[in-house]
């Protein structure tokens, strides 16, 4: 357990099937994410994307296939030794703790925390830091339940770097924000992935918006990674059309270094699309 995550993959899947009770939504994924990569994860609802961050963050038992984290075997991480790698951000915080916002933050301290003993300079000092990196420490002494939705976003962000993790895990961070706030949110995660040197792993719905701010996209459909690569290699209008079940146009943007994906109104698909050829 001590092998430094900097000498192999932080996130490694081997021919995963996963599911709930007899039924798979995972089937046969190998995806492999290297240390410092930053990777939006696409598809539709029902592609199997929460279940995959669940499958990465032992809260969902793998059938078949092997995963690893930062070269070792996902069992053979002790729950606290997994919360210290690698934290989750859900897309919704429950409204009602009752918290302040900066005790809120402090929970992520938990997987540092000694069994008898209370928190610790360092573990306040780590606390301010992850608040100074969302913005959020003016909002330290405030009521959680106050919080407005992106308020709550970023201390939910701040709560996940408390724990000062190497992997982190993002489903629909954006999901419940504006243009601006939504924008501002992928922004920070680019900054804390190049200045902190994080792995992220995300979900995002906009897929425009996703390959302007990951170099590298991952598309699920039906339980299997059907693309991943550079944006323009994976939003193809006829791929996403028979993805997501509806026409689309890919329109490249190279100034912008971005894909513009449109619905084209003037055609139809049918009824039972067939997933592009790779």
């Amino acid at each position: 357990m001590e092998r430094d995550i900097r000498e192999c993959a932080a996130i490694e899947l081997d021919g995963v099937t996963a599911g709930y009770g007899r039924a798979h939504v995972l089937h046969d994924v190998t995806l492999r994410i290297g240390r410092g990569e930053c990777v939006a994860l696409l598809g539709p609802n029902g592609a199997g994307k929460s279940s995959l961050l669940r499958v990465i963050s032992g809260q969902l038992d793998v059938t078949r296939g092997s995963v690893r984290l930062a070269g070792c075997a996902l069992a053979n991480y002790t729950p606290r030794q997994r919360a210290r790698l690698l934290t989750c951000v859900a897309q919704d915080s429950e409204s009602d703790l009752p918290y302040t916002a900066g005790e809120f933050v402090t929970l992520g301290r938990t997987p540092w925390l000694p069994l008898v003993g209370g928190v610790t300079e360092k573990d306040h000092e780590a606390v301010r830091e992850a608040m100074a990196w969302t913005e959020t420490l003016a909002l330290s002494d405030r009521p959680f339940w106050q919080m407005s939705g992106g308020e709550r976003q970023r201390l939910a962000l701040a709560m996940a770097l408390a724990g000062e993790p190497q992997i982190l895990l993002l489903d629909e961070p954006t999901a419940h924000l504006d243009l601006r706030y939504g924008t501002a949110f992928l922004q920070l995660l680019l900054r804390l992935n190049r200045e902190k040197g994080i792995t992220v792993l995300t979900v995002v719905h906009d897929l425009t918006l996703a390959s302007q701010f990951f170099p590298r996209l991952a598309l699920l459909s039906k339980g299997t990674v059907v693309a991943d690569g550079s944006p323009a290699e994976v939003l193809q209008g006829d791929r996403l059309s028979a993805v997501y079940h509806c026409p689309v146009k890919s329109v490249p943007m190279d100034s912008m270094g971005a894909v513009c994906i449109l619905v084209d109104r003037e055609n139809e698909v049918g009824s039972e699309p067939v997933i592009a050829d790779q």
